[in-house]
């Protein structure tokens, strides 16, 4: 017999632009872990092709967390600076 679990994870691939001084990182990432929500996280600092694509979707803008949700069936959604509900929503958990 399986094991319940209460943990949500997307279907797709969610990814989040990050730095490490970031509050709002943070928090973001700690409110989704909280509901099971995993991610990849990718600092932009350490990241200059990261970096450059944080600013082709923020009008030149270093803005984190920039958050990217890629859906199984090749759509992306990109979402600078959301919150923990938006992003739940986006994924559809």
């Amino acid at each position: 017999m399986a094991t319940p679990t209460t943990e949500k994870a997307p279907t797709g691939q969610l990814t989040m632009y990050t730095t490490t001084w970031c509050g709002f990182c943070r928090r973001l990432k700690s409110q989704l872990a909280r509901d099971g929500i995993h991610m990849v996280e990718i600092d932009i600092e350490r990241d200059p092709s990261a970096a450059d694509f944080v600013m082709s979707v923020n009008g030149g803008n270093q803005t984190v967390p920039t958050v990217v949700y890629e859906a199984p069936d090749g759509t992306r959604t990109v979402r600078t600076n959301p919150s923990a509900k938006e992003v739940k929503r986006i994924i559809g958990a």
